[in-house]
């Protein structure tokens, strides 16, 4: 559980100035703006102790032994959700929470390079490319015999939902995603950037370096907290919130998966050729079919593009919600109840 006064603040920065984007996009590119403004008092003085997700299981599914955290009834509807990096599966443990409480089946892996997460076979590529983790999650569901999910994500996790959501549209009932359209390729990151756009990738182009993943495997702890705060900069989190994610990065796959990830982002590693049939499909900018509520909030400090410049590629029954007074990058985490609502909500779409 957490500090009462980051609860406080959380409980209020989740709810309160929501602005409501809403568009069905039956041929809308547009979105049109309604504005839902909410208050929550402050909770009060005590200070409980920091949740955690209490056990972790483990199961093999395709190159993979998963670690996932599950809460909720076995019969529930099932919603997985997908952290990013550096985070953990410890950016859902609030929404979780919430969401197990109403009935849902929760899900929660720790992707391929964290946590107990490992590849069953040392002669496996350390590969960080978007089609894989994604592929990683339908095997999940495989090993789980889940055949459909609601699916929502932040950062890696919501390009992986959107990869999900776009080439296996019947194993996605609903999806939610951070930062809205996230899918991209190997051709289309080779076009430049502005520079003030370039300069927020500068860990991109510092992994592309030797130096920069040898200073990554020195300094990832530090590395990540300097992420944590750069892309959420108004977020004032417990040192003790930081560790408990921060575990999850020593994970001796770690450090190859993130570089391998960036690095074939600019087209400076190859993929495993048994994913160039998908990557082949994602690179046409496929659309999103299936139900979804994309989000963001005000305060996020890392790239990511405008709302406006990816509505019309979610063609099926679509909102856009943009959460103000200082949400950031890893906005489950820092708005839990109104990521929790949003599941709830696209469930009922």
């Amino acid at each position: 559980m957490e500090n009462n006064t980051n609860l406080g603040r959380r409980r209020f920065l989740g709810m309160a100035a929501i602005t409501l984007a809403a568009a069905e996009l039956a041929g809308i590119g547009m979105l049109k703006a309604e504005t839902l403004n909410q208050i929550v008092p402050p909770a009060n003085n005590t200070k409980p102790e920091l949740r955690a997700f209490e056990h972790i299981k483990q199961i093999k599914a395709g190159v993979l032994d998963v670690g996932y955290a599950e809460l909720g009834p076995e019969k529930g509807r099932v919603v997985i959700l997908l952290h990013g990096w550096p985070y953990d599966i410890h950016s859902y443990v609030d929404v979780a929470t919430i969401l197990a409480d109403k009935g849902f089946r929760v899900i929660v892996p720790h992707l391929r390079g964290h946590g107990s997460t490992r590849f069953l076979s040392a002669d496996s590529p350390r590969n960080g490319q978007q089609s894989a983790i994604a592929v990683d999650v339908i095997e999940l569901m495989d090993a789980l015999n889940i055949k459909k999910a609601i699916i929502g994500g932040f950062d890696w996790g919501a390009r992986t939902a959107n990869i999900m959501a776009a080439l296996w549209p019947e194993r996605c009932e609903a999806l939610v995603s951070v930062s809205g359209y996230l899918i991209g390729s190997q051709k289309g990151n080779a076009a430049p950037l502005n520079p003030k756009a370039e300069l927020s990738w500068w860990y991109q182009f510092y992994f592309a370096t030797e130096r920069g993943e040898k200073g990554y495997a020195a300094n990832r702890h530090d590395f990540a907290k300097l992420i944590w705060q750069t892309a959420s900069p108004e977020w004032k989190f417990e040192d003790a919130e930081f560790e408990r994610s921060a575990a999850s990065l020593n994970n001796p796959d770690h450090v190859a998966i993130v570089i391998n990830n960036y690095r074939w982002r600019l087209g400076l590693a190859q993929g495993e050729h048994k994913f160039d049939a998908l990557e082949d499909k994602l690179a046409t900018g496929p659309v999103i079919t299936i139900p979804t509520i994309t989000m963001e909030g005000d305060a996020n400090g890392a790239p990511h593009p405008d709302p406006a410049n990816y509505a019309a590629k979610f063609t099926g029954k679509y909102k856009h919600i943009t959460l103000s007074g200082g949400i950031g990058h890893n906005l489950p985490q820092e708005a839990p109840k109104a990521f929790a609502d949003a599941i709830v909500a696209v469930s009922g779409m």
